[in-house]
């Protein structure tokens, strides 16, 4: 067995005869002759040193005997010191004879005695292991941990140590065996004490494999597998960091495995990189397996999955020794775990492989069935990760993968996971946020291409967020569809520009009223009364109905029916303007179009910025704009060019018969005053 770390031990310098443990008569004869005081108590057992007899017994008085002088009751000091070295013998005797093995060991860490079953377990003679380094004959220097607290042991500063260790028997086998070291009271030295435990580790290791592994798979579960993943995740942390000493001075030391961990990373190589992958997987569409068949054969798919995953791991060329660990997580889920990994091209060819083996049917039992999976790969550096952010990653990418068509792995994007994260946190507190009044509006103006006017403006929310700064409708417009604060908040905005609107007709009485635009969402018709909305806010505010213009997208629209349709009737019999927005990137259902209440149609920018090249213009993209103006207005319908950015645009636009334009040419989106100074302004011609 190897040294200790801090080098060969010497053995410390002879003692009296005294001291040392094998009693002889002529011993005890000396003891008997000596008249000195008695010793104090030792703990029961213990083995003593120093100018005191070796166990550091004192023998009790018996009761009604004299503790004086003891002339008269035969109870003097040579009797007494006679049952002292009777005890002493018996001690020795039960010390020699004892089944567990026992050694004593003095403070340089070199045996002092040791019993026969010492010298059993190591396959020599007991008197042979005199002077031998305790540490070296039961493997207690292998990992620094167990060697400080042996040591802090050895010193006086701790009360008790004990470890596991796998010791190599002399007929070859191994065993486990628990080693205790605790100090002898009153004395310098330490009793060290071996346990076959053996049995108990098999059955404990029984136990623990049932515990620990799949029925279904036979693979290691979901406890097993944040057991291994957190126990790479510790050790990449003590690889980065000074290793710490153990707890202080009289505190105890116990571990069961105190190397475990070490052991476990070196065998599979971790620790040469630092980082750590993980491909997280599950089976698309496996529910309708145990739906039609049954969940025999999907177990036994599980099964058979399992194996093949289990393949494609062992198979991984860039392992370097060892395997990755493949787990079932639970249901249809499996991960596999790569300690030591090279970086995500690893992962990548992993995941890869891993489709590949999919890909062939599985016969089982005259059953051939075609799965396919979703994977999420997660590949970074281990240091400063945890097991929650690792598997939240890992959850996050394969819900990634199975967003983007299944049948797909799909890389980590730190990116993508923040613009998540950020949705994630508008989402929470959108709602409130509406109550808070974090909301804003701002307005682009709708300008006649004609004449250069100012007809209406364009309202655009803006959520001005205490963290994130003023955000675009983009950013939160659909998380409140989904979530359903779209009613409330889109309530808000019919109301406030409703009343702003009609605040500059009552600024500017002498000018031509503009109109308002507000943008609505189908969800507002579905979940609200949006016509009782509208008649009631155009009430409260005054404003006259054909002064508000609501926005749909087209295929919102075209899409219509029910209730949703009528609701559009309904608004545009109240003298409600409808408009369909971004025309001609949905259903494009021109006979559809002529059934609705419609009356303006917004192109969308896209076909607007095909104008951009004017030195080289495209006929194509001007005949279509031509053709869906002049049908627009053969419906009795008015067009709006959105995203008009330059006057070469605003003038082909013109002479198509486009009716107005808005887009930074014009203006952006501004705030109210800004507007209330175009209203009655010059012309805004260009």
């Amino acid at each position: 067995m190897s040294g200790t770390p801090e080098g060969p031990v010497h053995p410390e310098p002879p003692e009296t005869p005294q001291t040392e443990l094998a009693v002889t008569e002529r011993h005890a004869e000396a003891c008997a002759t000596r008249q000195t005081d008695l010793v104090p108590d030792p703990a029961p057992g213990s083995l003593g040193t120093g100018p005191r007899p070796e166990f550091g017994t004192r023998l009790h008085p018996e009761p009604g005997t004299d503790t004086g002088t003891g002339a008269d009751t035969g109870t003097g000091p040579e009797l007494r010191t006679d049952r002292r070295a009777a005890e002493l013998r018996d001690y020795h005797a039960a010390f020699r004879a004892a089944q567990l093995a026992m050694a004593v060991v003095d403070q340089d860490g070199l045996v002092v005695a040791a019993n026969d079953s010492f010298g059993t377990l190591l396959g020599t003679e007991a008197g042979a292991l005199r002077e031998q380094a305790a540490a070296d004959l039961v493997d207690l220097a292998s990992d620094g941990r167990t060697w400080h607290a042996y040591r802090e042991v050895l010193r006086g500063r701790r009360s008790r140590f004990r470890c596991t260790r796998r010791l190599k028997h002399p007929d070859g086998r191994s065993l486990w065996a628990e080693v205790t070291v605790s100090p002898v009271p009153e004395s310098r030295r330490v009793l060290l004490s071996i346990a076959d435990v053996s049995d108990r580790r098999e059955l404990q290791a029984r136990l623990r494999h049932l515990q620990m592994h799949d029925p279904v798979t036979r693979l290691p579960n979901r406890a097993l597998f944040f057991e291994r993943l957190s126990s790479a995740l510790e050790a990449a942390a003590q690889d980065a960091a000074p290793e710490t000493a153990p707890a202080g001075a009289g505190s105890s030391y116990e571990s069961h495995e105190p190397h475990q961990s070490h052991q476990s990373h070196e065998s599979y190589g971790y620790g040469r990189t630092g980082r750590i992958g993980l491909c997280y997987l599950d089976l698309d569409g496996f529910k309708a397996v145990n739906d039609t068949l049954g969940h025999r054969v999907g177990d036994r798919l599980l099964a058979a999955v399992a194996a093949r995953l289990t393949e494609c791991a062992d198979s991984d060329g860039y392992t370097r020794s060892g395997g990755h660990l493949v787990a079932r997580l639970g249901g249809d889920e499996f991960a596999i775990l790569v300690e030591d990994s090279t970086g995500t091209e690893q992962l990548a060819d992993l995941a890869r492989s891993v489709l590949r083996a999919l890909q062939d049917p599985f016969d089982l039992g005259g059953q051939r069935l075609s799965v396919s999976a979703s994977i999420g790969v997660v590949e970074r550096t281990a240091h400063g990760t945890t097991a929650t952010a690792l598997m939240q990653a890992a959850d996050t990418t394969l819900y990634w993968a199975k967003a983007d068509g299944k049948a797909r792995w799909t890389l980590f994007d730190p990116e993508r996971n923040a613009h998540r994260m950020t949705r994630q946190a508008l989402s929470s507190t959108l709602r409130p946020a509406v109550e808070r009044g974090e909301f804003g509006l701002e307005y682009q103006p709708l300008v006649d291409l004609a004449d250069g006017a100012v007809r209406g403006v364009e309202a655009l929310v803006r959520w001005n967020h205490p963290q994130f700064g003023s955000l675009p409708p983009n950013r939160f417009i659909g998380i409140a569809e989904e979530d359903g604060s779209i009613v409330e908040l889109g309530r808000w905005v019919l109301r406030t520009a409703c009343r702003q609107a009609r605040q500059w007709q009552k600024d500017h009485p002498r000018e031509r009223p503009i109109f308002v635009s507000v943008n609505v969402a189908v969800r507002q018709v579905w979940d609200s009364d949006l016509v009782a909305d509208v008649a009631g806010i155009l009430a409260e505010t005054g404003l006259a109905p054909h002064l508000l213009q609501l926005e749909l997208t087209e295929s919102a629209v075209m899409g219509s029916a029910g209730r949703p349709l009528q609701a559009l009737k309904a608004l545009s019999d109240m003298g409600v303007r409808i408009a369909i927005d971004d025309f001609g990137t949905g259903y494009s259902n021109l006979a559809y179009l002529s059934r609705l209440p419609v009356s303006v149609l917004k192109l969308d920018g896209t076909f607007v910025r095909g104008f951009q090249d004017e030195e080289h213009p495209n006929p194509a993209d001007e005949l279509i704009v031509e053709a869906l103006v002049q049908l627009a207005h053969r419906l009795g319908l008015t067009v709006t060019a959105e995203c008009v950015e330059t006057s070469g645009q605003a003038a082909r636009l013109r002479r198509i018969g486009c009716d107005t334009g808005q887009g930074w040419l014009y203006s952006r989106a501004v705030a109210p005053d800004r507007i209330a100074e175009l209203i009655g302004a010059e012309p805004l011609r260009v």
